[in-house]
């Protein structure tokens, strides 16, 4: 069994992936049409939502503040206007290096100290930014399900709890 900060990784990136698989499904307008929300559109929260990843990657990473910082603006760059199956790649891309990086960190609990430019440092746990990512995900998963809604269309359910039942029948 998969170490849980692990664990609860894979499903962020299941949870994405059915977002994504979802999406597809619609009308193409939908994922760049202007709503009132959180962000102005499911792109722009996609967008974010990548950024975020690299972000944090390279934070789990111990990549110092100035190396990351000036990539944010090429990240942001490099998520706009991308259609859904493009968005969908870029985050399998930055899944599939954010997996080498626990394949390389046998310790889930190792220390960190990260320190955020409004907020300070802050000594933690490679574990609780893992989490952080996690529930980053959840959070702006749920934004999308609204705006879809705002816009008439279901979301798909996400919840832990379907990826758990999911992987069940997976294995059992």
């Amino acid at each position: 069994m998969l170490q849980q900060p692990y664990r609860l990784y894979d499903y962020h990136v299941w949870a994405n992936d059915r977002l994504f698989a979802h999406l597809e499904q619609l009308p193409k307008e939908v994922f760049h049409t202007e709503v009132t929300s959180v962000f102005p559109s499911v792109s722009q929260t996609c967008a974010h939502m990548y950024l975020f990843e690299q972000l944090y990657m390279l934070v789990l990473a111990e990549v110092r503040n100035e190396e990351i910082f000036p990539k944010i603006s090429g990240w942001t760059e490099e998520a706009q206007g991308k259609t859904v199956n493009e968005m969908r790649e870029l985050f399998g891309s930055v899944a599939d290096r954010f997996r080498d990086l626990l394949r390389h960190t046998p310790d889930p609990d190792k220390k960190m100290t990260i320190e955020h430019p409004k907020y300070g440092k802050m000594e933690t746990h490679f574990s609780d930014i893992l989490q952080h990512v996690v529930n980053h995900g959840t959070y702006h998963r749920g934004n999308v399900t609204a705006m879809l809604k705002q816009q008439g269309y279901n979301g798909v359910p996400t919840d832990y709890i379907f990826y758990l039942l999911e992987q069940q029948k997976v294995q059992g």
